[in-house]
């Protein structure tokens, strides 16, 4: 197996969440979250993890380009660009849109220019969906006399998951006695890595609506990582906070990320990690978790989406709070 090329400092930190744990009626000392939003390269994100065993990969196979794909606003597609700068690497994106999307570009897509990469603009389709262009991308890169690597979409292949195996461990190490680590579900790789280090009972995902089968896809990523494979009906997943699709800003997830702004200060993105706590804060309702049980959220970054996300964006500045001068 390849060797992993380090891209942050390890571990992350595990913080306490009293104030919102409060405000959801479990105790202060139940709610905590692990900031993989803090991870140095590129802006931080959980995908960091993922590409350190992916880009090894790519090393070790001589490549001298890396090419993934995801959405417009794809912290994944960021980060590749990041690790890619970082390592002196040339990065394409395979992005749907045209090159017309780059005219009012923002967010994540500032930040992928920034860091140098190039866009593959693939026109219309699911971000999930461009697999074949991509190939198609790395045969016209290798004509030209490139050494193209394909990293799959949002990084999520069993070597990519085994970033989370090692995240799981590190949960494990901080937080021994943890009930519940709850996570976005993008392209399955997070929480399947997590589900390899810490079983299936203890992780908790939340659909993000970025791929059809959201269990089928976990167990698929996972099975490689345990001895004895994952039943994709034996995983914990909630598909509630999907609303009306990917990308789609849901009235939940932007309670859920006003409340984790107001009570402790922790910004999160309206496509991943605001669901992941639109379902944490659903969980409790439910009971699914209760007082009393140690419960981790996974940070899983995101922020630079958050300002290319043009629903939220205008939904909070309409909702500024104003007062009249002392």
């Amino acid at each position: 197996m390849s060797e992993k090329i380090a891209l942050s400092t390890w571990p992350t930190p595990m913080e306490p969440m009293p104030r919102l744990a409060a405000a959801l009626g479990l105790h202060e000392d139940d709610l905590w979250i692990k900031r993989d939003d803090l991870i140095g390269l590129g802006g931080g994100g959980n995908k960091v993890r993922k590409l350190e065993w992916l880009v090894g990969a790519a090393v070790e196979a001589r490549a001298d380009t890396l090419v993934t794909t995801g959405a417009q606003q794809s912290n994944h597609a960021r980060l590749t660009a990041a690790a890619g700068a970082r390592l002196g690497l040339d990065v394409v994106l395979v992005l749907p849109g045209t090159s017309d999307s780059a005219a009012n570009a923002s967010g994540n897509l500032v930040l992928d220019s920034l860091f140098g990469a190039r866009v593959f603009w693939a026109g219309d389709g699911h971000p999930g969906g461009m697999a074949d262009v991509a190939e198609d991308v790395c045969r016209q890169l290798s004509r030209d006399g490139a050494r193209p690597y394909l990293i799959p979409f949002g990084g999520s292949s069993p070597l990519g998951a085994r970033g989370y195996v090692e995240g799981g461990e590190e949960i494990r190490s901080q937080l021994p006695d943890v009930d519940h680590v709850v996570v976005a579900v993008g392209s399955g790789g997070t929480m399947a890595g997590l589900t390899g280090a810490l079983g299936e009972e203890r992780v908790l995902g939340v659909h993000c609506g970025a791929v059809a089968d959201p269990a089928a896809t976990v167990a698929a990523l996972a099975g490689p990582l345990t001895p004895h494979g994952i039943a994709p009906d034996s995983l914990r997943i909630r598909t509630d906070q999907v609303g009306a699709g990917y990308g789609v800003l849901h009235e939940p997830v932007l309670e859920a990320m006003r409340t984790t702004a107001a009570t402790e200060g922790i910004v999160l993105d309206p496509v991943y990690s605001g669901r992941a706590m639109a379902g944490l804060i659903a969980a409790v309702r439910d009971r699914d978790i209760r007082r009393g049980e140690r419960t981790v959220f996974l940070h899983t970054g995101g922020l630079p989406g958050l300002f290319g996300h043009a629903e939220t964006v205008h939904r909070s500045v309409t909702a500024l709070h104003s007062c009249d001068p002392v």
